[in-house]
């Protein structure tokens, strides 16, 4: 077969390509991709590769016309027997595929739920007042909110946590005398990345020389890097904001709430970070 008579035949096989095929090898190629990803940390994920790696041989041998080996690896995988055997050794590693499947549609619906911005307002309002009450009893916090830049190398500083934000976790996490109420927070919009990270301190020779560790590691942190810092003082209690080397401190409920729209919500309301900036007064 010539060239060109190849070329005529794949391009009469596209013409009869239509929506439902796309769709179909679509389909197919998402439920592989998850079945790798659902498998990937259990012993079925070798079993997965090594019917992959017979499949290849079985189109190789084929390509190459070797009929016998072609002929034995065909009957292997064309047989029920294998898919028996699979799913007798591996029954919980499939039972657990099965549950995750099922509860994949319910994962969907909380999906669109949480991009409602009735869901991201409530954690607005949740870590605002979670903040005031560490400010009132002069808890120290540190919160670093990734923007573009990523912040791996801080992250790999710290216990890593993966975890959705909640004004409670956050309550814990500083919680004085705990493992992780030192160092920092790393969050990207709502999910709580890492905690008890180590910041870079600013080397700034005009910051005040009466603020802390945390406000200079906010501002280090902030000079660095497009991150969004927030503070609370554990020596007065003030809550401040850092971002691009500059500090507003003494924020007030209403500010630091504008503070928290502008990070978690800025395509609605851009990015406001309170009434003044400031470098000095007491931490």
């Amino acid at each position: 077969m010539s060239i060109s008579s190849i070329f005529k035949t794949l391009l009469s096989g596209f013409g009869q390509f239509g929506v439902n095929d796309a769709a179909d090898i679509l389909i197919i190629m998402v439920l592989m991709y998850k079945l790798i990803v659902w498998t990937k940390e259990t012993r079925a994920y070798e079993v997965i590769k090594g019917v992959g790696l017979l499949l290849l041989c079985m189109v190789g041998a084929e390509w190459l016309q070797l009929n016998t080996l072609a002929w034995v690896l065909n009957s292997i995988l064309t047989s029920g027997s294998i898919f028996i055997i699979i799913f007798i050794l591996f029954q919980n590693e499939i039972r657990r595929v099965l549950e995750k499947l099922g509860r994949s549609g319910k994962k969907l619906g909380q999906t669109l739920s949480d991009s409602n911005p009735s869901s991201m307002q409530y954690i607005i309002r949740d870590l605002t007042q979670t903040l005031l009450r560490l400010s009132h009893r002069r808890v120290g916090a540190l919160l670093v909110f990734e923007q573009d830049s990523g912040l791996g190398d801080i992250v790999d500083t710290g216990v890593r946590i993966d975890g959705r934000l909640s004004g409670a976790l956050i309550e814990n996490i500083f919680e004085p005398n705990t493992p992780l109420h030192d160092g920092a927070v790393i969050l990207k919009k709502d999910i709580i990345i890492a905690a008890s990270c180590l910041l870079p301190l600013s080397d700034n020779y005009e910051v005040s020389r009466e603020l802390g560790t945390r406000h200079r590691a906010a501002l280090g942190m902030s000079t660095a890097t497009d991150a969004i810092v927030l503070v609370v003082s554990e020596e007065t209690g003030a809550i401040s904001v850092a971002r691009d080397g500059k500090l507003i401190r003494y924020l007030d409920e209403k500010a630091l709430r504008d503070t928290l729209t502008g990070i978690l919500e800025p395509k609605n309301t851009g990015f406001r970070i309170g009434r003044k900036k400031t470098s000095g007064g007491k931490k």
